[in-house]
């Protein structure tokens, strides 16, 4: 134990000096991260924390066990490497392996800092804290752990049924309302009674004997019970476990009846909720978070040398590894996004700024616009871009008021050589000391990379006429030298802050998913076919792939389902509908999931959903000619009682209701590629 702590000790100290100045690069590009702590921990630390959810602690259940397992086999054959974990905490508190290379912890520390600025700054995150509380969720969990263990070591409780309780509540913990701040209560909302046409007739003039031939009281009693069933359908509670925590029971085995919920279950259910309302946000945001993570740590690492010369093929080799991961890449998917929004933003910035030389139009922008001119005109000050220890004169030249220049660094630096001291850094090894922000925005401006050469002109009419629209100043400059100086080159990093406060994935995607990002990153839609029994590429359109990503991203890619109605057909049963997106449910993991329900209901509990029939002969047919055939969705109603299933047909109205509706959530194109 003692060499452990010696060695953890002494990697901790070799960090000490990259933790400092990723902070303080970070800073410097304009994030705002959370403080971090940094720790260090060894190859089997850190995969129980993997397991625990990036923290020490968690109460007591088989489910962190199988997950310690999963993340030591992935590493221990190759699929997958632990670099990392960060959680959400102010003060953020992240894990370093000390078995890592020098060049992954810097990559890890450059990662962190971005992923801490989200945490910080994305309001999806500060919905479940309360305004103004400092947010300290380790001490949360801890307090959960400690409790759930006390309930487990309880004699007069039976551990069995703790972990049974525990089970149940997990198959529904995603099942909140996660785009309403976390509120404790959790209560239903209130529904309001539809008025009863009875008190309508009473303040209207009307005789009696017409009241009895027009209103019989017959068809006013169906008329109210009618009106008050569909106004609790009509007001579905996606806050499941809310719903459950307060009108929930147990069956009583002995008693052979629903019972009241023990006051260990109920403390339980509280702290299972609050947990997922807590990992919410990360679930929401997966893609925004890490492409922005991915996009500052490969800025700081590689265009800013934060990794030395002989750890760049090392952070070579680890980037690749995390943008190469197969199938659906959070993070490249989300690099590549942040990428492009911020070169959309510099792009709309420059081409403003064009339309209004005069000569030049909407109509004759491509003509008219020398493209390799307009590139060398935005290209940085070779002072800025080429900034080393030799440069340092050049950088001095450019004058004392330059906003792009920290003066005082700059001027601690020619100090210090002048006295013929060593400066106070190495300025080769931090070069950005030496900028401010305005600086930094112009040394990594996008459109000058190469990468990005021919995006500016591949800006559309339709976007060139839309910027012109209310353009009334279109002749302000002269020449295209004159308006150049005047781009914002920080317009994409500002956009792209802006975007990170209010949006979560889907919000993300929808939002920032155009035609041509699709076209130029090759994206596909892919489905099962019913005809060849495989996946297979579908469509290469647009719409189609951003249909598949927006359905895969809603509800953290889970069914959405909610409440209904808890006294469903007046017999105190649970009524819950799955709202249906063109996909059907996992009959067999529903049946799973309405059993565990049934422990926390105590009583019979329902499910409506929508299933795809298939006839065989059209099936037959559609394998000879290579096509998909077309099925008949109908309403069911699964129903379970404690002892067994019933499946029954679902009126028209209840199906409506549990269909999508205003959102075509149908991915499968007209026409198949092969």
């Amino acid at each position: 134990m003692r060499d452990d702590r010696i060695d953890a000790q002494r990697v901790a100290k070799g960090l000490e000096e990259p933790v400092r100045e990723a902070g303080h690069l970070a800073r410097k590009l304009g994030l705002e991260p959370y403080p971090v702590n940094y720790w260090i921990v060894d190859y089997d630390e850190m995969n129980q924390l993997i397991a625990y959810g990036g923290f020490q602690q968690r109460y007591p259940h088989w489910r962190w066990g199988m997950t310690y397992d999963r993340q030591r086999k992935t590493d221990q054959f190759g699929m997958g490497k632990a670099f990392e974990i960060v959680n959400n905490d102010n003060p953020s508190h992240a894990f370093l392996q000390e078995s890592n290379s020098l060049a992954d912890q810097k990559a890890v520390i450059t990662h962190v800092e971005a992923h801490a600025d989200f945490f910080a700054n994305n309001e999806w995150f500060g919905m479940f804290a309360k305004e103004g509380d400092s947010l300290d969720a380790a001490a949360m969990l801890e307090r959960h752990a400690t409790a759930i263990g006390n309930y487990m070591d309880d004699p007069e409780i039976d551990r069995g049924e703790v972990e049974k309780f525990i089970d149940a509540v997990l198959c529904l913990e995603d099942n909140i309302d996660q785009h309403r701040p976390y509120d404790e209560a959790g209560g239903p909302r209130e529904k309001q009674d539809p008025e009863d046409l009875r008190d309508r007739l009473d303040d209207m003039n009307i005789s009696n004997e017409v009241r009895r031939q027009v209103f019989s009281e017959e068809w006013l009693d169906a008329l109210a019970e009618a009106e008050a069933a569909e106004a609790k359908l009509d007001d579905p509670q996606k806050d499941v476990l809310a719903y459950l925590r307060h009108h929930g029971m147990t069956f009583d085995e002995e008693e052979g009846k629903a019972a009241e919920m023990e006051p260990w279950q109920k403390d339980i259910l509280d702290m299972l909720r609050e947990e997922s309302y807590y990992f919410a946000a990360q679930k929401m945001t997966k893609v925004m978070n890490e492409g922005w993570a991915a996009y500052w740590e490969s800025l700081m690492m590689a265009d800013e040398h934060f990794a030395g010369t002989d750890e760049f093929l090392t952070y070579a080799d680890h980037q690749s590894r995390v943008l190469g991961s197969p199938g659906l890449n959070p993070y490249k998917l989300g690099k590549d996004l942040w990428e492009y929004i911020e070169s959309a933003a510099n792009r709309r910035e420059v081409a403003d700024k064009l339309l209004r030389v005069k000569g030049i139009t909407p109509r004759n922008f491509h003509d008219e616009v020398d493209f390799e001119q307009v590139q060398e005109l935005l290209a940085p000050d070779p002072a800025i871009d080429g900034v080393n220890s030799d440069t340092v004169d050049d950088l001095a030249a450019l004058g004392p008021d330059d906003p792009r220049v920290d003066h005082e660094t700059l001027d601690s630096v020619v100090s210090a050589r002048e006295a013929g001291e060593e400066p106070p850094f190495d300025v080769d090894a931090y070069p950005w000391k030496l900028l401010t922000y305005e600086g930094m925005v112009e040394r990594h401006y996008s459109l000058i990379k190469p990468q990005n050469r021919g995006f500016l002109r591949r800006v559309r009419r339709s976007e060139l006429e839309q910027l012109a629209r209310y353009m009334f100043d279109d002749q302000l400059y002269d020449s295209v030298e004159e308006a150049l100086a005047d781009v914002d080159y920080a317009a994409g990093w500002d956009r792209m802050r802006e975007i990170r406060e209010s949006h979560n994935d889907v919000t993300f995607l929808d939002a920032f998913l155009t035609h041509e990002f699709v076209t130029e990153n090759h994206y596909f839609a892919y489905e099962f076919t019913r005809a060849s029994g495989d996946f297979r590429v579908t469509s290469t359109e647009y719409e189609d792939v951003k249909k598949k990503l927006l359905l895969m991203f809603t509800n953290f890619g889970k069914p959405t389902v909610a409440v209904y109605d808890g006294n469903y057909d007046n017999r105190g049963e649970l009524l819950l509908g799955h709202q249906y997106n063109g996909i059907m449910l996992d009959h067999k993991q529903a049946k799973g999931v309405l059993e565990r329900l049934y422990d926390l209901w105590g009583r019979p509990v329902n499910l409506m959903t929508i299933v795809k029939e298939y006839d065989e002969h059209d099936l037959e047919i559609a394998r000879r000619r290579n096509r998909e055939p077309e099925p008949v969705e109908a309403g069911k109603r699964i129903r379970y009682d404690g002892d067994g299933f019933e499946v029954h047909d679902l009126p028209s109205e209840l199906t409506e209701r549990i269909a999508a509706s205003d959102i075509d959530y149908d991915t499968k194109p007209d026409e198949w590629l092969a």
